[in-house]
């Protein structure tokens, strides 16, 4: 049995007043991009399903360019990979996505267009703007549902999930829940899967609009703290984390994750996205590749690679090119260690702080405007971490 890769995504926690469609964000250049919302309202008269959007972007956004997406390619596209994005359904004809996506039960019909849409950050080819896909563009998708029809996550619905994608060997799988409290049964299902030989990925935090102005002290949430999981937050182009985002403790990795753009269920054009959900669907993709181009080498050293090489801060930063190429050494073979607490990433520069205020907004409970910048400053490439380039002699 091929080891899985399971990985979960951060969403709106039980209780928490879930959104509808969100106002349009503009981009550089005068383009206006409507928000991807993560769930909708109960009342489908009021909260439809998300439409098509009739803008396609022009060029790539930050993210991809953070991520160093076109060299991390050549080494590997997550071709013969499966990834299985439990979330809000996947629709099999998305336009990036074609020929390369199955389903279970009723995922196929994805009403609320937020797990389309992560599926085409993990294995998007981009459509007719290359510039725009996913990390993975080789790469099969298998989409499952862990929420109801309107978005909102359901612990049952996860470990159902759970199950199902571990019993069809997918290699990668991103689940879009970040319970508030922990669950017996999604423990066992990630436990399952970790003797599987699985590695679990997790979103630390729920997406937006749960952030807030008000302190609030920092908690757990689940499956993200379950013992054996990489707990990834977001983060801006700065390289630091939203005002008000919520805090939690345990993180591994940080990845892009505020003014994300990305294809929606319907149609060929694009969204604009925030949330930790964002930046596990890039860590799923990162995963994708390096088991494609590493074949042999089991889940954990997987999960090894993607850690011990992340760019040194207060919270890693999600580095695949360097996941990818890198020879670890004694010093990465040893057991993971994770970061105490995610409160804030460092920053780079007063301009970049000035960008991650404006990202907050996107998809700030249904309303505001965006300026995202899509050409963001980019940090340097420092290597002091336990690894060398392949190929490298000392």
């Amino acid at each position: 049995m091929a080891a899985c890769l399971v990985l979960l995504a951060g969403a709106a926690p039980a209780g928490a007043a879930v959104r509808g469609p969100v106002d349009g964000a503009r981009a550089a250049g005068g383009q206006k991009l409507p928000g991807m919302p993560s769930a909708l309202g109960d009342d489908p008269e009021r909260f439809p399903c998300t439409a098509a959007s009739k803008t396609e972007a022009e060029k790539g956004d930050w993210s991809r360019r953070r991520l160093d997406l076109d060299r991390v390619r050549v080494h590997g596209t997550g071709e013969g990979v499966t990834v299985a994005v439990i979330d809000t359904g996947v629709e099999k004809d998305a336009a990036a996505l074609k020929g390369r996506v199955t389903t279970q039960g009723e995922a196929d019909q994805d009403c609320v267009g937020h797990g389309t849409f992560l599926a085409n950050l993990v294995a998007g080819t981009g459509g007719a703007t290359p510039e725009l896909g996913g990390v993975a563009p080789g790469a099969r998708i298998l989409g499952l549902r862990g929420t109801d029809a309107r978005g909102t996550p359901d612990a049952a619905l996860v470990v159902e999930a759970l199950r199902a994608a571990t019993a069809a060997k997918a290699d990668v799988i991103t689940v879009s829940a970040a319970l508030p409290r922990r669950d017996k049964e999604v423990t066992r299902a990630v436990s399952a899967a970790l003797r599987s030989g699985a590695v679990v990925v997790a979103a630390a935090v729920p997406d937006p609009p749960n952030a807030t102005a008000d302190p609030v002290p920092s908690r757990p949430y689940w499956p993200a703290s379950e013992p054996g999981v990489i707990s990834v937050v977001d983060m801006l182009p700065s390289g630091g984390r939203p005002d008000g985002a919520l805090r939690t403790t345990g993180v591994d990795l940080a990845a892009p994750g505020a003014g994300v753009v990305s294809g929606g269920p319907r149609g060929s054009g694009h969204f604009l996205g925030s949330g930790a959900s964002l930046a596990a669907a890039y860590t799923a993709g990162a995963a994708a590749v390096v088991r494609s181009a590493h074949p042999d080498a089991p889940a954990e050293e997987v999960a090894r690679r993607l850690v011990a090489t992340a760019y040194p801060a207060d919270v890693p930063q999600l580095d695949p090119y360097a996941a990818v190429t890198s020879v670890a050494d004694a010093a990465a073979s040893g057991p993971r260690q994770r970061s105490v607490e995610a409160v804030r990433m460092r920053d780079t520069a007063s301009a970049d702080r000035a960008i991650g205020r404006a990202t907050l907004l996107a998809l700030g409970g249904g309303a505001g405007v965006l300026a995202v910048v899509w050409a963001a400053v980019m940090l340097p490439r420092a290597r002091a971490r336990g690894w060398r380039p392949a190929g490298r002699r000392d």
